[in-house]
């Protein structure tokens, strides 16, 4: 193994592909890095294809080699399955650490288990961070969102090295630190979640034009090409485009074509939505996404249900283009509405100083989100923002009450159509829910006030109260 005589300024251990990556984009900035690997071989073959870039690596197969092959005050970054093996690695290298130490997961992991481990680290000399990177491996590479809690002293540390090999946007590197323990994992997971619904809302789109109105999938793809050069330019339009107009090289056909229509997922759109709930916030569009991946999984289902449930459809086009185009940008300012308010309300649930404008920021490059709208919400979040909410910007209701007729159309199409638009349609009900001062909750109080005696606020007068109800007919209590 290459062994440099300069101690290294970062280890990365875990040379799968994103912390493969990682080291290679440390390195190329001009840091020296230690790697290591459980598979002890990795790391020979690493080095053998990091090239000139080798010079800035040592590599070291056992642990306290690693460790002591690393400047103090040591930051150690974990590129592993989060869960049990992060856990099974505490244990393994806290005994070779010295006081000032800091270890980093660089995983897609739960914030609660990294605010727990963060708690576990208290007081003992050492430091642990939640990090959240977003960018793929392309990204890793090349120039990452990077979302970082911990400590100060960890941030301090490390602060040099992640704004060195973070993505740029107009110069300003894609990464900050957003407060303790688990607020870094915690962004990126509702980062995650955004990007579910993000998705998900394309793919509607995508449906309703492929079964609605018969178009294929290249033509499809020259549609979302188009919308890149306007308020939905995204690396998620980028990347429909292309796939769209990708062909598969064994049949000739468009590759989505041969793809099955069955998606996976990872957890963490499911962890934003738990945590939502949690908080009792809304997150209908994160929601429909996570509940259309699970639906897709019941392939043998749908296709048993096909020939025997009825469309039951009504008369209806798909709508032009352009109400599409706003059907998407209503329903991804709208998705972004519920995450960043998920985002406020965990601030306020773990006491984290999350700033959203700057969150809005380090999304702008680098995450698979990033969007010409983050400057939008940056800019919103900066100004004078009534309560705090995202959408009563005044430039973001401007930027509503141009597209949400689009929205209202493409909706009422998949209804009559048959087609499914349940992010879409849950971006739709939610901004129709808040946009009312009064709603309907008064009917459910009263309902469990009439079977369970649980009380009510009046309108008309302060305290708890309960009704005066007419008897069941039956005589029944339910």
């Amino acid at each position: 193994m290459t062994q440099n005589t300069d101690k290294a300024d970062i280890g990365v251990y875990g040379l799968g592909t994103m912390g493969s990556a990682l080291a290679l984009n440390f390195a190329e900035k001009g840091f020296n890095v230690a790697v290591s690997n459980r598979e002890a071989d990795w790391i020979d073959t690493f080095l053998g294809k990091a090239g000139p870039l080798a010079d800035r690596l040592t590599g070291a197969a056992d642990l306290a080699d690693f460790v002591s092959s690393i400047a103090r005050p040591r930051s150690i970054l974990f590129m592993i399955p989060s869960g049990a093996p992060m856990d099974a690695m505490i244990a393994a290298i806290t005994p070779h650490l010295d006081e000032g130490d800091t270890l980093i997961d660089g995983g897609n992991a739960d914030f609660n288990a990294t605010r727990t481990r963060s708690a576990a680290f208290e007081g003992t000399g050492f430091h642990f961070v939640g990090m959240g990177v977003s960018g793929g491996a392309e990204g890793a590479r090349h120039g990452p969102s990077m979302m970082v809690g911990g400590t100060a002293h960890s941030w301090a540390n490390l602060r040099p090295m992640v704004e060195a090999i973070a993505a740029r946007h107009k110069g300003d590197p894609c990464v900050a630190h957003l407060g303790p323990d688990g607020a870094g994992h915690f962004v990126k997971t509702v980062h995650n979640g955004i990007e579910y619904a993000d998705m998900q809302m394309i793919a509607e789109v995508y449906g309703l034009l492929r079964d609605g109105a018969g178009w294929d999938a290249p033509a499809i793809g020259t549609l979302f090409a188009d919308w890149q050069d306007g308020p939905l330019s995204s690396y998620l339009i980028e990347v429909t485009a292309a796939a769209l107009q990708s062909t598969d090289s064994q049949t000739g056909k468009p590759m989505v074509d041969v793809i099955l229509d069955r998606a996976g997922q990872k957890g963490t759109g499911r962890w934003t939505l738990i945590e939502a709930l949690k908080m009792g916030q809304s997150a209908s569009t994160i929601e429909a996404a996570v509940g259309a991946r699970g639906w897709s999984s019941e392939k043998d289902f749908r296709v048993m249900a096909d020939p025997l449930l009825p469309a039951q459809t009504l008369n209806g086009d798909v709508p032009e283009a352009t109400d599409l185009q706003h059907a998407l940008l209503a329903g991804r300012i709208l998705g972004h509405a519920q995450g960043f308010r998920i985002l406020s309300a965990a601030a306020e649930e773990f006491d984290w100083p999350l700033d959203l404008a700057r969150i809005s920021e380090i999304w702008r490059a680098g995450c698979i989100i990033r969007s010409v709208l983050l400057d939008d919400f940056a800019e919103a979040y900066r100004g004078d923002l009534p309560g705090g909410y995202l959408i009563l910007s005044p430039a973001l209701r401007d930027m509503l009450d141009a597209s949400l007729p689009g929205l209202r159309r493409t909706v009422a199409a998949g209804v009559t159509l048959g087609l499914p638009l349940p992010a879409l349609s849950g971006a739709l009900a939610w901004y129709d829910t808040i946009r009312r001062a009064r709603g309907t909750a008064n009917m459910i109080q009263a309902q469990r006030d009439f079977f369970g005696a649980h009380g009510f606020a009046r309108t008309d007068a302060d305290g708890q109260h309960h009704g005066d109800w007419l008897p069941l007919s039956n005589g029944s209590s339910g």
